[in-house]
């Protein structure tokens, strides 16, 4: 039910391939990037999700990553995701040794996004926000375009 770009963001599809340079963006760069086109074209465009992005990775295909029929030309880095860092440790508010320590670690997870290495297939929650990577947008698929899926 979702509608990708055959090219990440900085790239142009000619019809055949993908041509360009691509945009390396911060972490605010590409959600500001994603409100902008949201607003510009009325349509509901964002950064995806891990499991959304991993989906589309093929392990069976050569080399390993993005189909390259579906994704030609498509760069082989990480991509920039819009699941939220979440840092789940454990800490214990009554041991004073930790109290320090949890304020840290939430300001420490706020400075970092999940990201998804399309070479590597590997997914991490702690790529800070300042790093420039890659993007690709999705979108809601329209009815047309689900009627004609295979």
């Amino acid at each position: 039910r979702l509608a990708w770009p055959r090219c990440v963001e900085g790239m142009r599809w000619s019809g055949n391939g993908c041509t360009g340079v691509p945009q390396l963006l911060s972490y605010g760069q590409a959600q500001a990037l994603a409100r902008q086109r949201w607003q510009a074209e009325g349509v509901r465009w964002r950064l995806p999700r891990v499991n959304e992005l991993k989906r589309l990775l093929d392990r069976s295909s050569k080399p390993q990553g993005l189909n390259p029929e579906l994704f030609p030309n498509a760069p082989r880095d990480w991509h920039w995701t819009g699941t939220a860092a979440v840092n789940a440790q454990r800490l214990n508010s009554y041991n004073y040794a930790q109290v320090d320590k949890s304020s840290s670690l939430s300001g420490l997870s706020a400075q970092q996004a999940w990201a998804v290495n399309t070479e590597t297939l590997q997914a991490v929650p702690d790529m800070g926000k300042g790093n420039a990577l890659l993007l690709r947008l999705v979108r809601p698929a329209t009815e047309a375009e689900l009627a004609t899926a295979p």
